[in-house]
């Protein structure tokens, strides 16, 4: 297979005869491999920066504060990735429906991989001073603006070679398994260093996960140059609609649904980084349980994940998107209460709260891919799937971890943060009912969008 060739062309010719279904089917297995392993490994890189943020970068990088001031600064390192993701999602949404999907995910790949690398590399306060935060910072920037091009591109790459309209959240749900595979992976190598290490995990051991990055990039590229161009946007090419500004276009086009999905993801957005980037902080610093104990407990958590995103994407074309997605938002606002008021009663009960922990994200993070992108025309979607779903990032995902950590030393409970996930939750909720279901319409029809 000239893969390197095959990347240089970025495309498939359109006036290529038509695929036979068994070709069909062999393309739309490959797509949804390359987009799931793809996204597994770039947010393996997104996630270990945030599980890293909230074990060892306060004292490694801010010494000189006390601890909770340590854990609020080292948090806002781990915010600077949500700012750049809509940044990200301009760019590679641009590009996407520019010059197809395939182009900008190896371009986000790259990019992931090589900022993530680096981090491996910055000194500590003790070496450089604050540089070491700066470099950080400015790493932890170009890690936002890959994930944020990686999401759109993925999802379509899988929805939009779906044969037909009835399963298409089930297909578009893999990507979205991608998450808790790569927070599963992050955590696991996370785990098994620490233990490898011990003591030695502060001096060196947290760097290794970062340098076994650039292996896993390797891979993802491999498999990810083997795919062929979607079906839809080699329709848009052979039909000669490529937009000529696409993400302009979507702004004056699609401007309430770009606003309605990035508030219909502020629930599971802010839940999810909560549950697994908060709480190691929260479970260390205030709580003083093992830190071993609880990236184990969230390795449990991304487990479950890998059968229940499916499954929800699945149930969402039987039952809606929208339903299903509000069942999610509904379980996830009643369950932060519960899940404050196991947490801390005893190690095993913790352990517990945090392994189920994701459970009610699933059942939105499930048909969310496909409830976003349906709600955009063929020729904008990757535009404006993609700044619509990385949005959110700056008014909910950025800002949690620092949102709950600072409501935890102003009321010394962790109820208080539950009552801020009820409001997201109940921002989710109304959203999520004003967005348009298309389960089952035609997508690649423009007359579904006038």
């Amino acid at each position: 297979m000239d893969v390197w060739g095959d990347w240089l062309d970025m495309t498939t010719d359109a006036s290529a005869p038509p695929m036979t279904d068994a070709a069909h089917q062999k393309q739309l297995r490959r797509a949804v491999i390359a987009s799931t392993i793809g996204t597994a490994i770039e947010w393996y890189d997104f996630f270990l920066y945030g599980i890293v943020a909230g074990l060892v970068l306060a004292p490694l990088y801010f010494p000189t504060s006390d601890p909770l001031t340590g854990t609020f600064l080292a948090f806002s390192t781990f915010a600077v990735g949500f700012v750049a993701r809509p940044i990200g999602a301009a760019i590679f949404g641009h590009y996407g429906d520019r010059i197809g999907r395939k182009a900008s995910l190896v371009a986000t790949l790259m990019l992931m991989g090589v900022a993530t690398f680096a981090v491996a590399l910055v000194p500590a306060y003790d070496s450089i001073g604050l540089w070491g935060a700066v470099i950080l910072t400015f790493l932890r920037f170009m890690q936002g603006v890959g994930v944020g091009g990686e999401w759109g591109g993925a999802v379509l790459m899988s929805m939009e070679w779906a044969k037909t309209n009835t399963n298409r959240g089930f297909i578009a749900s893999w990507p979205q398994f991608g998450v808790p595979l790569g927070l599963a992976l992050a955590n696991l190598v996370v785990l098994g260093v620490s233990l490898a290490t011990g003591d030695d995990f502060l001096t060196y051991g947290w760097r290794i996960p970062f340098f076994l990055s650039l292996f896993l990039v390797g891979v993802g590229m491999y498999i990810r140059l083997g795919v062929v161009e979607t079906p839809t946007f080699r329709k848009l090419q052979e039909r000669n609609e490529i937009a000529a500004a696409p993400m302009l276009e979507v702004i004056k086009r699609h401007p309430k649904e770009i606003l309605l999905s990035a508030l219909a993801r502020t629930g599971e957005n802010a839940s999810f980084y909560i549950f697994t980037t908060f709480v190691l902080s929260y479970g260390t610093v205030h709580l003083k349980y093992s830190r071993d104990v609880l990236l184990e407990a969230l390795l449990i958590a991304a487990l479950l994940g890998f059968v229940w995103i499916p499954l929800s994407g699945w149930l969402s074309d039987r039952i809606g998107r929208r339903k299903m997605y509000l069942v999610g938002v509904s379980f996830t606002a009643v369950f932060a209460f519960v899940y404050f008021a196991i947490i801390g009663t005893s190690p095993a009960a913790t352990f517990v709260a945090i392994a189920i922990s994701l459970l009610a994200h699933s059942m939105m993070y499930g048909p969310q891919a496909a409830l976003i992108a349906e709600n955009f025309t063929g020729r904008l979607r990757y535009s404006g799937a993609s700044i619509g779903y990385q949005l959110t990032a700056i008014i909910a995902g950025g800002p949690a971890p620092i949102v709950a950590t600072a409501l935890l030393a102003r009321y010394g409970t962790g109820y208080a943060v539950a009552v801020y996930l009820l409001v997201c939750c109940v921002i989710s909720f109304v959203a999520t009912l004003c967005l348009k279901d298309r389960t089952g319409r035609d997508i690649d029809s423009e007359q579904e969008y006038r």
